[in-house]
């Protein structure tokens, strides 16, 4: 699993690769609520290089959303591939995340 970190038009853009899997889930959500805890707000987390996502991955996004709420930021999801996308909704996490299409997509909806 790899992270890559962005800063774009003002949000933190983050690439997920790989599996996000019980495994790697914590070192993830030690990566992902560090964003938060350095101040940054607007976050997109690009998963369309990412291939499979457990249980364990779903709760780092919740923890990440949740997170960001109480500080008044915002998550979007972009780039959900069939299979992430089929766990997203089966979990019912759709109806409680904003999800775009394309990083640009998710760029605009932070504005």
């Amino acid at each position: 699993m790899a992270l890559e970190i962005d800063k774009i038009e003002g949000a933190v853009v983050v690439s997920a690769e790989g599996q996000m899997n019980s495994g790697n889930a914590s070192a993830i959500e030690i990566d992902l609520l560090a964003q938060v805890d350095k101040g940054e707000r607007r976050v997109v987390l690009d998963l369309s290089l990412l291939s499979y996502i457990s249980s364990a991955g779903l709760r780092v996004v919740l923890l990440l959303a949740k997170r960001l709420k109480q500080v008044d930021g915002k998550l979007v999801l972009c780039g959900l591939q069939p299979k992430v996308l089929e766990v997203f909704e089966i979990s019912g996490f759709l109806g409680i995340l904003t999800v775009a299409a394309s990083r640009g997509e998710a760029l605009l909806l932070l504005r």
